[in-house]
């Protein structure tokens, strides 16, 4: 009777690799084979550090910076036969001769020709240069619309021109009136004649005759008087102002003065 007995299965192990020996003439060579069922690609060998271009960033290009006048003032060395017209021309002093003669007034005394051989000066600068002209023609901008403004405030040498020009006046010292009530009142009293004189009220007969476009006594002219204007009781314009000022006073305003006042 057969033995009885658990069987033992055979265990087959996976290889990956299996060698396989080929003969030479005698000489064994074992070579690796790869499975079939468990080939894979060989990774790449790694690229080489050096092999990778680096590229450097390039720096950016800067916009140029405008350059500002220098301020350094130089110094000059009188030398013998020197003289400032001289000395500007050769070093291209802007302005000429007098602009050194300002710089160093104090050094060189009141006569610009003195100039002894030894004596230091100082040449302004570019930027002093700048400066200067910079001033000299903000002042003369200032020069130029001062002198349009008076221009543009000019008046006519007649009635209108008078009171217009009294208005003016009478506005920046703060005197109230009108031109309809200075000209009712000039045509009331002188009919717009500046010279005019009464001789024959009891002003005059008291010995202060009233004068000018609008009758002012010379007491009443004097005490109410406007700054800036003429001390002649018959000019027109110091006649009204004059007369406003009192009317001002007295009426609060000239357009308030309907009869002799």
């Amino acid at each position: 009777m057969p033995a009885t007995g658990k069987h033992r299965r055979t265990k087959i192990r996976r290889i990956s690799r299996a060698f396989a020996i080929a003969s030479t003439g005698g000489a064994a060579l074992t070579l690796p084979l790869t499975a079939a069922g468990y080939a894979s690609a060989a990774p790449a060998a790694p690229a080489s550090v050096s092999a990778i271009a680096v590229e450097k960033p390039v720096a950016a290009a800067l916009p140029a910076l405008p350059t500002a006048p220098t301020n350094v003032s130089a110094t000059y060395t009188v030398i013998a036969g020197d003289t400032l017209s001289g000395i500007a021309k050769k070093q291209e002093v802007s302005g000429g001769w007098k602009v050194i003669y300002a710089k160093n007034k104090k050094a060189i005394g009141d006569d610009p020709s003195l100039i002894h051989p030894g004596l230091k000066l100082t040449i302004p600068g570019e930027r002093e240069d700048s400066e200067r002209a910079s001033r000299t023609a903000e002042r003369t901008s200032l020069t130029t619309t001062a002198a349009a403004a008076t221009a543009a405030k000019s008046y006519p040498n007649n009635l209108d021109g008078w009171i217009r020009e009294s208005l003016d006046i009478m506005a920046k010292r703060g005197i109230p009136g009108s031109y309809e009530g200075i000209h009712r009142n000039i045509m009331r009293e002188s009919s717009g004649n500046p010279l005019a004189i009464n001789n024959w009220d009891s002003n005059a007969a008291a010995g202060t005759p009233s004068k000018g476009l609008l009758q002012v006594i010379d007491p009443t002219f004097r005490a109410y008087h406007v700054p800036g204007t003429s001390l002649d009781p018959y000019d027109p314009v110091a006649n009204i102002t004059a007369a406003c000022n009192y009317a001002a006073a007295r009426y609060g305003s000239i357009d308030n003065v309907f009869g002799p006042y």
